[in-house]
């Protein structure tokens, strides 16, 4: 990875990403042999702990393959150390307002834009083998989720902030959200999205957002949105067995009734 992979995560050219869920170091290098732009690997509602991150970010070192890791709270003291183990960006769900995304940047950044504290010897250092310059310190990505009505409503101000470099729709939550709090003339998932275009587009940032179903990504793209994590390596693998099993079935029902069955 350099830094101009991390450049075009925070500009408008579009990129592919998808989501780990799993946690496997063996899924993850497939991911990047294949040649995904970025790969997100969910601390949130994943299956794996943070201590099996490493082996993760160590199975695709190499390639030209964006880390990002979705950490389940606004910790610190976690986000340092995903950042020390050579994670290349930050994404934090949830984010609300303008001030829990400035508290988020200053726990992704050295001073004096930050606080995170600094050590030569973690593994994004070489584990001190590799010596830079302070100039040379490479800039976290930070992208900040926009799952809820609160996070829409303050998505301009929370866009505004400098070193937020990206906001991340999350249907799935934002869904959810809209349905229950049922608000009288509240906004519809839509008009959700468009409000969030509109903040990036206000302040010069980039936007993202899962994707379940492939062939939504026209739509989307003609919308405004320009990053996706298409699918989770969980969800691929669960929809490919449901797949292969319901086929199997069929297969069995046409034999017992004497018909050719092809896929």
């Amino acid at each position: 990875m350099t830094s101009t992979h991390l450049a075009h995560l925070r500009a408008s050219r579009s990129s592919v990403g998808t989501w780990l869920s799993i946690g496997s170091p063996i899924i993850a290098e497939l991911a990047a042999e294949c040649g995904f732009d970025w790969l997100l690997f969910d601390l949130e509602h994943g299956c794996s702990s943070e201590a099996a991150l490493i082996g993760n970010l160590q199975a695709i070192r190499g390639t030209s393959t964006v880390s990002v890791v979705r950490v389940g709270a606004p910790h610190p003291d976690l986000i340092l150390r995903v950042l020390d183990w050579g994670a290349e960006g930050i994404m934090m769900p949830r984010v609300e307002s303008e001030e829990e995304a400035e508290a988020c940047v200053q726990a992704v950044h050295y001073p004096p834009r930050g606080h995170r504290g600094f050590s030569r010897s973690g593994r994004a250092y070489g584990y001190g083998v590799r010596t830079l310059s302070d100039n040379e310190l490479p800039r976290p990505l930070f992208i900040a989720q926009i799952e809820t009505l609160a996070g829409v409503r303050h998505a301009r101000a929370i866009a505004r902030v400098d070193g937020v470099d990206m906001l991340f729709v999350g249907p799935t939550d934002l869904n959810f959200d809209i349905r229950v709090r049922n608000e009288s003339g509240g906004l519809s998932y839509e008009e959700c999205l468009q409000e969030v275009i509109a903040a990036v587009a206000e302040a010069g940032k980039s936007i993202g957002i899962l994707v379940r179903n492939i062939d939504e990504v026209t739509r989307l793209r003609g919308l405004g949105f320009n990053h996706f994590a298409i699918d989770s390596d969980l969800a691929i693998l669960r929809n490919r067995y449901q797949h292969l099993l319901n086929f199997m079935g069929e297969a069995s029902v046409a034999r017992s009734n004497g018909v050719a069955l092809n896929q």
